[in-house]
């Protein structure tokens, strides 16, 4: 146990690295192409003229597109290995296709630096994953290479998230049953260690979103937040349906995978005509919507902007996480939420931020069916640990009437599409 807590250990550090490199990777080509350096493609988007705006995310698809489906020719006669984490967890022994993968994680870059409206956090965990992967493979037998890929998925997601509590209860309820209670000592290890190792790196401890709450929460609060829950298990199948229905429309077209990717980003970027916010993962915009919410009308358009965006991203097959995406559009219906029965008044703010963060968290639960790593992943990157019975109640009962209108989550849709 002492020795796999060691590798344990390593993988963090080493996990942390790989998801370090993507991110200066990003802000290295964001500055290349888009002339910021400010991290935010929202921002980036803002200052560019309307035909980059427009063209930008199209010419950053048929990129990737182009990468991607000139790799599967060269590789089209050679055995199939996996190329994502989950695959690898859940039907390998833990190995991937290393050459593959880096391809689909260098796919992933150019479509998120380019404005596609997909999470770069896919294919950080995925870069993680991979370096635990070999180092495994090097250092350990292979009864244990799945558990160290687990090591490394949960160390990514904790330092992309900074919520190594939620990374390590990520693998135990997603991938349940593919490891033992007893193996996620060395899960913990590992996130709170690429957690550490983000902090050092990045200059010191801080929340992935500053949010100001009130420290009391009132009883009125609690009902609120488990009426987002429902309102969340409802929404969550459906965003998962119109993200398999948009995937399936795509397929329709019999388009190669350039001119398929291309689509997509074309769509995102006439939608970032009308609003630069339908950009990047929509990271910046919760985060300035937590600090001030707009107004009703405002949030209305960028959430069905956005939401058509993310369709269009993810069902033309751009490579990336769903994770941030999802996280926003939570929020956005609890914004909603708090405009449509009158709760927005100038002494009630914070009841409107407070369904945000609960839209977050319950929507998140509707879709990956885990509702302990949803409601952790909200109070660690938020700091709000007051919130940790009431999201715990609301994303129960979000992920319980989810699975009863669907039982698929929205990894089944992802295997799919891969």
């Amino acid at each position: 146990m002492f020795r796999r807590l060691l590798v344990a250990m390593l993988i963090g550090i080493v996990a942390a690295l790989a998801v370090a490199l993507f991110r200066h990777a990003m802000i290295m080509l964001e500055s290349l192409f888009l002339n910021n350096s400010s991290g935010s493609l929202v921002n980036a988007a803002s200052t560019l003229p309307w035909w980059r705006r427009l063209l930008t995310p199209m010419m950053g698809g048929l990129a990737a597109g182009t990468l991607l489906w000139g790799w599967q020719r060269y590789t089209q006669q050679r055995p199939h290995a996996p190329t994502d984490y989950m695959e690898a967890l859940e039907r390998g022994d833990g190995q991937f296709d290393y050459a593959s993968s880096l391809v689909k994680s260098s796919a992933s870059l150019l479509v998120v630096v380019t404005g596609s409206a997909i999470g770069r956090e896919g294919a950080m965990i995925l870069l993680a994953a991979l370096a635990a992967s070999f180092l495994a493979q090097r250092f350990t037998p292979k009864s244990e290479w799945k558990l160290w890929v687990a090591c490394g998925a949960a160390a990514g997601m904790a330092s992309a998230y900074h919520a190594p509590l939620a990374g390590s209860m990520f693998i135990a309820e997603i991938l349940f049953g593919t490891l033992m209670l007893a193996s996620l000592g060395p899960v913990i290890v590992a996130a709170v260690l690429a957690l550490l190792t983000t902090y050092f790196l990045s200059g010191g401890p801080a929340p992935l979103y500053t949010v100001h709450l009130a420290e009391r929460i009132h009883p009125l609060d609690y009902w609120l937040m488990l009426v987002t829950g429902l309102l969340a298990g409802i929404c969550g199948p459906l965003f998962v349906w119109l993200m398999d229905s948009s995937h399936q429309l795509f397929l329709r077209f019999r388009l190669s995978p350039p001119w398929q990717l291309a689509l997509g980003g074309s769509i995102v970027g006439l939608l970032s005509l009308l609003t630069p916010a339908v950009w990047g993962n929509g990271y910046s915009v919760v985060q300035g919507y937590l600090l001030a919410p707009p107004v009703f009308t405002t949030i209305a358009l960028v959430f069905l902007c956005k939401v058509v965006a993310v369709l269009a991203s993810s069902g033309s097959g751009a490579p990336g996480g769903v994770f941030t995406p999802t996280l926003f559009v939570g929020m956005a219906i609890g914004l909603l939420f708090a405009h449509f029965w009158g709760l927005w008044l100038p002494d009630r703010q914070t009841v409107a931020v407070l369904m945000g963060l609960t839209g977050m968290a319950t929507l998140l639960a509707a879709t990956t069916h885990a509702p302990i790593m949803s409601t952790l992943m909200i109070c660690e990157m938020t700091g709000q640990y007051s919130l940790l019975p009431g999201l715990l109640v609301a994303c129960v009962v979000a992920s319980v009437l989810s699975r009863t209108l669907r039982k698929d989550s929205i990894y089944h849709h992802a295997a799919e599409k891969g």
